[in-house]
């Protein structure tokens, strides 16, 4: 059995596939991701149509909740034009496209994806490893208490504290990073345990070494890059 991350996938459902057909994914493995798979690209619907499928397949897929999916649930909750304006703003539109004309005008998505977007959790535990879409807040006394940071949180690394990871690493996404700084981070995770896999899949051409998605496989500290595909 093996374990992956993969983070902001953000619409990008081909590269999506592709990466999963890079590192193998077997029924037997874990896949955990981080979060941010709306917004943006331009396969949402498709990106949420391959996870479940994958679930249904009979692959565990351990999804975590992202700032993305949190402004849709903001705009739909909070009733409110500037938080609707704030998610398509961000990618919404872009999300809202991907559906056609499967949408429904008192949620946006359709209800079942609506579903699976609210029963995201913000993060996920084991003994080695701390998984979340942006950050922990480490000047609060328990980083788990802190939600918003979960989902937000930038510029964090100065706040860790490894004495509160009893020897675990972080992985998270959420602020795109280059591909060298990323492989960077990795060789030196026994210095500082903190690992960004967002690679920046979505903004290709944006800046040098962004434009590729990337899975990282928890057990043999590996990792794998697929180049955005239009």
């Amino acid at each position: 059995m093996r374990r992956f991350a993969i983070s902001d996938i953000h619409g990008c459902r081909r590269t999506f596939q592709s990466l999963l057909d890079q590192i193998g994914l077997s029924k037997a493995d874990t896949l955990y991701l981080l979060g941010d798979y709306i917004d943006r690209g331009p396969e949402s619907k498709g990106v949420i149509d391959l996870i479940l499928q994958l679930r249904s397949e009979g692959h565990t897929v351990v999804c975590l909740r992202g700032n993305h999916e949190q402004m849709l649930l903001n705009a739909l909750s909070k009733h409110g034009l500037e938080e609707l304006q704030l998610w398509l703003s961000a990618g919404g539109a872009e999300t809202i496209d991907s559906f056609h004309n499967e949408l429904q005008t008192d949620t946006f998505l359709p209800r079942p994806y609506l579903a699976f977007i609210r029963q995201l959790d913000y993060y996920a535990l084991s003994n080695d490893y701390w998984l979340v879409h942006a950050g922990f807040n480490f000047n609060k006394n328990n980083p788990l208490d802190d939600t918003e940071s979960m989902l937000w949180i930038r510029n964090w690394y100065s706040q860790l504290k490894p004495s509160l990871l009893n020897g675990a690493v972080v992985v998270h996404g959420h602020t795109p990073t280059p591909r060298y700084l990323i492989e960077a981070q990795l060789e030196r995770l026994h210095e500082f345990p903190v690992l960004n896999i967002d690679c920046g899949c979505v903004y290709k051409d944006r800046m040098p070494g962004i434009g590729f998605l990337c899975a990282f496989d928890l057990d043999n500290r590996q990792l794998f890059f697929v180049e955005y595909i239009g």
